[in-house]
């Protein structure tokens, strides 16, 4: 007889309802890589659940292509607890690996002298399909990132927008359920990587959960709901996109000013109204200046201050941080989050 809440343990219903939860895709506890004497990775968690996009920002040497390989199972951890489908990476076989596939940011990785479908054909018979198998796959594939056409090409010829989605195909070839995709649009024109997203947001519809590294914080918005900053191997954030942006400098405005009467207004003017409290910049607008205050509570006073000397405020409202400004703020502290 199935037990009823009466039967089960206080406390045992909460463990058995989490016990029920589908694991998460990746699971990262403390890790930690170094070579050498340098650190790569120092004390990175990270939990990515199936059908998440999760992105990966930070600088060059911030360590997101480090812990993608060791996600892949390229490189052992140095220490810490590392789990990818449930199975901890060094105990995967074959099998268990070829869930996890990987986009790589280089362009180098596919025979150039060959075609596109040629190379799909490599890869498959690689991961062990059969001739016709393989063949039925690739071109399945090759429809599905919008190849066809440039089938029988030398990958030589391919743009960088054409290898990005070919190297996508490749991936896809033993039905990963865990991808890995490293700085995919960084030299993409903004059609091509929002055809790259597309694609990737698919997949992730699909029940793949989706580590996305990038530099570009302007892709992220409305793609990848959760995000961790690394920086010099380290967590700087972790939560979702609007949690980031709310760790972006307050206190910004945008003003239109003139002068009574007409014409600029003084640079002295502005400098006093502000003095103190922020500071006053021209925008790029005839007029329109932007204010940083210290403390959001002092915009009347500075208001009140170019009204006393003359000026004349035909327009003001609050700039909502960006990305850009908010991991600006988040890694010139240094500080975790």
């Amino acid at each position: 007889m199935r037990p009823t809440a009466a039967d089960i343990e206080p406390g045992a219903a909460e463990h058995a309802e989490r016990d029920l939860r589908p694991l998460p895709a990746i699971e990262l506890e403390h890790l930690t890589r170094t070579f050498a004497k340098q650190v790569a990775l120092d004390g990175v968690s990270l939990s990515v659940e199936p059908e998440e996009i999760h992105a990966l920002v930070g600088p060059n040497g911030a360590g997101k292509t480090t812990l993608l390989r060791v996600l892949a199972g390229l490189t052992a951890p140095s220490s810490g607890s590392v789990r990818v489908l449930g199975t901890a990476v060094e105990g995967r076989r074959d099998d268990g690996r070829r869930l996890v596939a990987v986009v790589p940011a280089g362009d180098r990785s596919f025979y150039m002298r060959i075609s596109g479908i040629e190379n799909l054909l490599f890869f498959a018979r690689l991961h062990g399909f059969r001739r016709r198998a393989a063949e039925r796959l690739a071109w399945k594939l090759l429809e599905r990132v919008g190849l066809v056409d440039a089938a029988e090409r030398r990958v030589g010829e391919y743009s960088t927008g054409m290898q990005k989605r070919l190297a996508i195909a490749r991936a896809l070839l033993p039905r990963p359920r865990v991808l890995l995709v490293d700085e995919a649009t960084h030299d993409l024109d903004p059609l091509g990587a929002r055809e790259i997203r597309a694609l990737v947001a698919e997949l992730a519809a699909e029940g793949a959960a989706v580590v996305w590294a990038t530099q570009r914080l302007d892709e992220i918005e409305g793609f990848a709901p959760s995000v961790t900053v690394l920086q010099q191997g380290r967590v700087r954030f972790q939560g979702s996109v609007s949690e980031l942006l709310a760790h972006g400098p307050k206190g910004a405005y945008h003003l239109v000013l003139l002068a009574r009467g007409g014409g600029e207004v003084p640079e002295s003017t502005l400098r006093r109204a502000a003095a103190g409290v922020g500071r006053i910049s021209a925008a790029t607008e005839p007029g329109a200046y932007v204010l940083r205050l210290r403390r959001e509570s002092e915009l009347a006073g500075v208001l009140a201050r170019l009204v006393a000397d003359g000026v004349e405020v035909h327009g003001c409202r609050q700039e909502l941080p960006d990305l850009e400004q908010a991991f600006l703020s988040l890694t010139a502290t240094g500080e975790d989050r």
